[in-house]
């Protein structure tokens, strides 16, 4: 089986994650050949079987690599023969030619998210998030396979258009993450003493305004003994604006800003932390929920799906966008200390659901299906 992998658009982040853990756990099939066209940045496996593919010309402008998709990629299907065309990135712009089977992937939810759409302000972001959704969606009505990583969005998008076939697949936790049990030595930047940490870039859909609001309104005692730590990178508006309520609230050395971190220091921020707290209304596989969870310590979570498909009973669930409901969340967890030990447990049950080894797997079976 060849298949040509069309991921030009994993730029960083969660999509070069994925195709890393996918590629590193390829079916035991000698017959088996990957060409990949993917950035220079993401690094490949290994494997005498996967192959990097170049482009006819510059693609890292979205306009020139939707040309080279629709004009170049389909000659490149047909001089491979390729079997399967996979666009892990959601957006098929290639025909393919006859007998080549395309599979594409849903994972950016925000288009189809009235809430976060109505937080955007209009301009070309919102003009190119509203046109991407059309695109998006037609590309699902056409492939041969969608691969869904939460059940709710399938159903998102199965109340919007026919999707031919699909499957519903979420993604692993990386094994860096899974640390419930172990005993890990604190990273560094952290400030001395008991903390709950938030880990998430700052946008309007990660609620860090309410979680600082929820914070101020804890009891004195609480907020002596628990810090609040805010790791990921800081969009200027809202990051200025939790500042501001910060120095308003004279909470300067309770709450704590601090930027984006590196990612190996993560795994040792959530195994110390007190309570992981996940405050996102606009997810399809929330990876940071998964990673918490993988800390085996207590776990505080929105309660907007598909938070609940994932987290299930191992955490205790809010309203993101209501303060007094994240308080009331934060002040039960950090009072009771059985609380927090039985939510420690069952985080670290409910990890285990979840590797890259299953999720490959089951990807690779439903892809091989198809021919």
């Amino acid at each position: 089986m060849k298949i040509v992998i069309n991921a030009l658009s994993a730029r960083q982040g969660g999509g070069q994650t994925y195709l890393k853990n996918l590629l590193a756990n390829l079916p035991a099939d000698a017959d088996l050949e990957i060409l990949v066209f993917a950035p220079a940045s993401l690094k490949l496996p290994t494997d005498a079987r996967i192959r990097r593919g170049v482009t006819s010309w510059p693609t890292e402008n979205p306009l020139l690599r939707t040309v080279w998709e629709k004009l170049a990629l389909p000659g490149v299907l047909r001089a491979e023969k390729a079997d399967i065309l996979f666009c892990p990135g959601g957006v098929v712009a290639t025909r393919a030619p006859r007998g080549c089977k395309v599979v594409t992937m849903f994972r950016n939810m925000i288009p189809f998210d009235k809430d976060a759409l109505a937080r955007m302000s209009f301009g070309l972001q919102k003009l190119r998030v509203l046109i991407l959704s059309r695109v998006m969606l037609r590309s699902m009505a056409e492939a041969d396979l969608t691969i869904f990583i939460s059940d709710y969005a399938r159903d998102v998008i199965e109340n919007l258009v026919r999707v031919p076939h699909a499957v519903t697949i979420p993604h692993g936790i990386n094994e860096a993450f899974r640390t419930h049990g172990k005993t890990l030595e604190r990273p560094a930047w952290l400030p001395e003493g008991e903390y709950m940490l938030y880990v998430s870039k700052f946008d309007v859909y990660k609620h860090h305004r309410e979680v600082a609001l929820a914070y101020a309104g804890l009891p004195d005692e609480l907020r002596a003994r628990y810090k609040l730590i805010l790791v990921g990178e800081t969009d200027e508006v809202l990051a200025t604006e939790v500042r501001k309520l910060v120095k308003d609230r004279q909470l300067e050395r309770d709450v704590i800003v601090a930027g984006p971190r590196a990612y190996d220091d993560l795994p040792r921020a959530y195994r110390n932390a007190t309570v992981n707290l996940f405050a996102s209304s606009c997810e399809n596989c929330p990876n940071i929920l998964l990673e918490a969870l993988g800390a085996g310590r207590p776990v505080l979570s929105s309660n907007i799906p598909p938070m609940p498909e994932f987290g299930a009973e191992a955490a205790g669930y809010f309203l993101p966008t209501n303060p007094e409901s994240i308080r009331e969340a934060m002040e039960k967890a950090l009072d009771d200390e059985a609380y927090r030990g039985n939510l420690a447990e069952a985080s670290a049950r409910r990890s285990d659901d979840f590797s890259w080894e299953l999720t490959s797997r089951r990807t690779w079976k439903s892809i091989g299906e198809l021919v």
